[in-house]
């Protein structure tokens, strides 16, 4: 049986109730790109939101980290992972989160308890030692020595205030050589598969620390890495997650995997990660900005490797490596099988489109070397910058024609660029608890109305289809032919302001998914939400399904003012607008 299937199976038997796993593209949540983990779509309910499905709940959730791209080719790294979790929301604590991880390790997978090994919290001046979770894995028969005290390892925290708390981090030994007695945490040969935080404080933004009234667990296991342990490899891209899709690519390209690793798992990281962004709710496009940028970056750097292992990059290559994933995950996200065919003419058409700028590049690569002159670190960047070549591929083209390429050069102007990017983006990966302040609050409640406004103004078909929210301004994206009229724009946001001086209700309801769409609920994401949803109604304005936080009342929110309207991808605009306090 599949490990997703397995994990679920086992949970639900404990009194979990299974959650669907939430789109890659998070839906008003400013702080990242991608769902980058597998608590990210509960934060609501982990800072006290109730959950519908109550208080203890366990699912599979997509991810998609992108920080280190440039490191996927080894063995280990990926872009799109798949993380496995379970949570109490103010339920259970250590003593059955632990006991009931142990078991799944070692009855369910069979893996012997001596090749686990754990870490627990030290304990600081204001934090105690973690004694709860360090007896309770005495009691179970790990050995004191296999046990680790670490402090900066094994306390969580989002940000620098709010919930809080120890977790332990359990590990296996991925090695044949005998296991060790003594468990030291910095030695590769322990992996570490499995993660437990107990979220048991609060601490303020004066350092202060106090217990929760309602502690929470969230755990966390890899699908990718814990079958890799499972399958006694110690390359996870020759376990059964991937061995299929590195054959196919073998087979189209006529070269073995062994002496063409990097390429491969490259082609095949990215080409599965460009999958689930494609078919995702959200309609991501190739594009030079957000998430797009990043679909756009991961198909081309795709191809680039086709190239590098002779593959016809004029052929079909890419549609039969995507057919494959979408066949192996259908099962167990539709919408792999819904948009099918949008992936497959995404990959086509930026396949096409990079093909015509790399002639472009080539090109460009003949005017700069055409006197013979070696080529500057400056040059060889713009090549990079602007048409997509690798380092490599300058350096091979250099080489044929017995010229260099000042590499120094490149780096440096290379870092500067990493520097700049990551300046620019540190908002968007900040991640964690952080965010749903109370003016984010008011620009969620904002998009609702902004929402039946368009439906009114443009049409009853116009839908979400998505958003993202700062403390400076909201940012919806929504289906749209056209762009938007003056008139158009003002009759919105005389509607959305008529609506805030009204001083609506904000009333929260839950009730059967079945129930809220036959009461008219618009819903962005469907497959998302459970059988049990909450509905969010704005007086008779607005009825949504959402996971929230909204304010209560719509004279709360200021003067409501459209700043932009653009397009955002084919029929699909975007509106940036911003509230302004009174």
């Amino acid at each position: 049986m599949n490990l997703k299937d397995l994990y679920i199976d086992f949970f639900v038997s404990k009194g979990h109730k299974q959650i669907p796993s939430s789109p890659v593209v998070p839906e008003n949540d400013p702080s990242v790109l991608f769902n980058t983990a597998g608590m990210q779509p509960l934060i609501p309910y982990l800072m006290g939101q109730s959950h519908p499905y109550g208080t203890r709940l366990c699912d599979y959730q997509k991810c998609i980290r992108t920080n280190d791209l440039d490191e996927v080719g080894d063995t280990t790294h990926h872009t799109f992972f798949e993380m496995l979790g379970n949570w109490s929301l103010g339920d259970y604590f250590k003593e059955d989160s632990i006991s009931w991880s142990f078991e799944f390790l070692t009855k369910v997978l069979h893996i012997p308890k001596e090749k686990l090994a754990v870490t627990v919290y030290a304990g600081s001046a204001t934090i105690p030692f973690d004694s709860e979770s360090y007896n309770k894995w005495i009691s179970l028969g790990i050995p004191e020595g296999r046990i680790a005290k670490t402090l900066e390892d094994n306390f969580w925290i989002a940000g620098e205030s709010g919930p809080c708390g120890p977790d332990t981090e359990i590990f296996y030994w991925r090695d044949e050589s005998e296991v060790p007695e003594s468990f030291d945490p910095e030695d590769v040969r322990w992996v570490e598969i499995w993660n437990n935080v107990f979220m048991q404080y609060y601490k303020d933004s004066e350092g202060g620390v106090t217990e929760l009234p309602k502690k929470n667990v969230d755990t966390g296991m890899g699908v990718e890495r814990t079958t890799a342990i499972l399958e006694g490899v110690n390359d996870n891209y020759t376990s059964s997650i991937w061995k299929d899709v590195i054959d196919l690519i073998s087979t189209i390209s006529g070269l073995p995997y062994k002496g063409n690793e990097k390429s491969m798992r490259i082609i095949a990281d990215h080409l599965r990660t460009a999958v689930f962004i494609s078919a995702d709710p959200a309609g991501i496009k190739p594009s030079n900005t957000d998430q797009g940028y990043i679909l756009r970056r991961l198909i081309r750097r795709a191809i680039r490797h086709a190239r590098n292992l002779n593959i016809d990059i004029n052929s079909d290559w890419e549609q039969k490596i995507a057919m494959l994933i979408l066949d192996k995950y259908k099962k167990y996200y539709k919408e792999l099988e819904e948009n099918a065919n949008v992936v497959l003419e995404v990959l086509k058409t930026e396949k096409e489109k990079f093909n015509r700028t790399l002639e472009k590049g080539l090109k460009e690569f003949e005017k700069v070397t055409k006197d013979g002159q070696d080529i500057t670190g400056i040059d060889a960047f713009h090549l990079y910058d602007t048409y997509g070549f690798p380092i490599e591929l300058t350096i091979e083209l250099a080489s044929e024609r017995n010229l260099s390429v000042d590499e120094a050069g490149f780096q440096e102007k290379f870092k500067e660029h990493q520097e700049l990017s990551r300046t620019a983006s540190q908002g968007k990966f900040k991640g964690g608890l952080a965010g749903n302040s109370e003016v984010e609050t008011k620009y969620h409640t904002a998009t609702h109305l902004l929402n039946a406004a368009l439906k009114i103004v443009v049409g009853p078909d116009v839908h979400q289809k998505g958003s993202n929210i700062t403390e400076e301004r909201m940012r919806f994206d929504f289906s749209c032919d056209h762009k938007l009229s003056e008139e158009e724009k003002q009759k919105c946001e005389e509607l959305v302001n008529n609506w805030i001086k009204e001083g609506l209700e904000v009333i929260v309801e839950e009730m059967s998914k079945s129930d809220a769409i036959a009461s008219g609920a618009e819903c962005m994401f469907i497959e998302k939400y459970p059988d049990v949803v909450t509905v969010y109604s704005i007086g008779d304005v607005s009825k949504e399904l959402c996971g929230g936080p909204h304010v209560k009342n719509t004279s709360e929110l200021g003067t409501f003012k459209i700043k932009k309207e653009e397009a955002s991808s084919a029929g699909v605009r975007r509106i940036k607008a911003v509230l302004i306090e009174e």
